[in-house]
C-alpha cells in the first residue's frame, strides 16, 4: 500500500453508490490507495440516498448494502479522530458552509487531499479533486 491517500465527499460516496464510475474508481485503486471519509458523510449518504433512490424508482436497501459494502474501502472516520482540526477546518469553510468542516478537518487530520463535486472547499487551503480529474491524482 502506498502512502496516498483521499477523503470522501458524502456526495462522492452518494455518486459510488448510484452510479459505476466512481465505485470503480474507488475500487480498482483500493490496494494503493487509502480510502477515508468522515463518519458524517457516511450519516449523509444513508439520510439522501433513500429519496434519490425513490424518484428512481429504485429500493434504497439494495443502495445502502452498496454503501455498507465501501466501509472497509472507505474507512469512516469517527469524530474523535479528526475533531482536533474542527476550529481550523472552520475557520477555512464555515463562509462557505460550516456543515463541511468535518471532511476538510479529515483532509488535514490525514494530510491529504479531498475527492467532491462541492466548489464549497475551493480556496480552502486543501488540494481537491473532482471526478473528471481523480484518476489523474490516483494514478500519479
Amino acid at each position: 500500500m502506498s502512502n496516498k491517500a483521499i477523503v470522501l465527499d458524502a456526495n462522492i460516496l452518494i455518486r459510488a453508490v448510484l452510479g459505476k464510475r466512481v465505485r470503480e474508481l474507488i475500487v480498482a485503486n483500493a490496494g494503493m490507495v487509502q480510502f477515508f471519509s468522515p463518519d458524517v458523510a457516511y450519516e449523509d449518504a444513508r439520510k439522501y440516498l433513500p429519496a434519490l433512490l425513490e424518484k428512481r424508482g429504485v429500493s434504497s436497501e439494495a443502495a445502502l448494502t452498496v454503501l455498507d459494502a465501501l466501509a472497509p474501502i472507505v474507512l469512516p472516520l469517527e469524530r474523535g479522530v479528526y475533531s482536533g482540526w474542527q476550529t481550523q477546518a472552520l475557520q477555512r469553510i464555515a463562509v462557505r458552509d460550516a456543515d463541511d468542516w468535518p471532511v476538510l478537518a479529515c483532509a488535514m487530520t490525514m494530510a491529504c487531499p479531498v475527492w467532491t463535486e462541492d466548489a464549497d472547499f475551493f480556496g480552502s487551503g486543501i488540494a481537491t479533486w473532482t471526478t473528471d480529474r481523480v484518476a489523474l491524482y490516483l494514478a500519479g
